[in-house]
């Protein structure tokens, strides 16, 4: 019997799904505003999150609310890894670092994945549903405010084991709509969603904060160049 599951996850996270498209750094990005240290430090935080999401589901893979919906294919953390290391070099492993709030990302998911892996259900749901509906469209902001080529810096957004995007969805759909969960569960993995969300928002605010210092140190300069040029 289908819990509807697929459907009540994306009526319950409207409203979070709105305020994270709100955030500053987000709000930038999708008008094209996009500076290159910040988002090679958004792939940093992006590859400890997806590094714990990734070995939680790997180490639940077996367990009843997750097998439905263990698809390797959808794994980002090799993809990062390349981008990582285009915009940090070869001993990218040794700069980055998860942020506050990407490691408070981070413990909260191996946490719900040692005590309650059927939330693990939340955080893939957040991440690579949204990865697989917008991702292109990313992919192409990136590559023109940051003039890339078509292979550089942006093999997150290339799912290269996923033929038909559409067709993808379809399926994880209908694997989220028959995992054997009761009421209790669903309305606690929703929540969890919600929580997901914020956690990404929180991310996002951080390197709004960074943005906006950048921004503020390049005008700094540009008056003080004008500054010099008028004595």
């Amino acid at each position: 019997m289908s819990t509807n599951l697929a459907q009540q996850l994306r009526e319950g996270t409207t409203k979070s799904h709105s305020m994270a498209e709100n955030v500053s750094f987000v709000k930038s990005f999708l008008s094209g505003v996009v500076d290159k240290k910040s988002y090679r430090k958004l792939v940093a935080n992006l590859f400890f999150v997806y590094t714990a999401i990734e070995e939680e589901i790997e180490n639940n893979k077996d367990h009843t609310a997750i097998k439905l919906i263990y698809f390797p294919e959808l794994c980002r953390k090799s993809s990062l890894s390349k981008d990582l290391e285009y915009y940090y070099g070869i001993n990218w492993r040794n700069q980055v670092t998860p942020s506050l709030a990407t490691q408070l990302y981070v413990d909260r998911i191996h946490s719900i994945g040692q005590n309650q892996p059927e939330l693990l259900i939340a955080h893939a749901y957040t991440r690579y549903m949204g990865d697989l509906s917008g991702g292109q469209i990313l992919k192409k902001i990136a590559q023109n405010a940051m003039q890339l080529s078509d292979t550089e810096g942006t093999a997150f957004y290339n799912f290269d084991n996923i033929r038909d995007d559409q067709l993808f969805k379809q399926d994880y759909r209908k694997a989220l709509d028959n995992i054997p969960i009761n009421n209790e569960q669903i309305a606690q993995i929703i929540a969890e969603a919600n929580i997901s969300f914020n956690l990404n928002m929180k991310m996002f605010q951080e390197l709004n904060s960074n943005l906006i210092k950048i921004i503020f140190m390049l005008l700094l300069r540009t008056v003080h160049n004008l500054y010099k040029k008028i004595i």
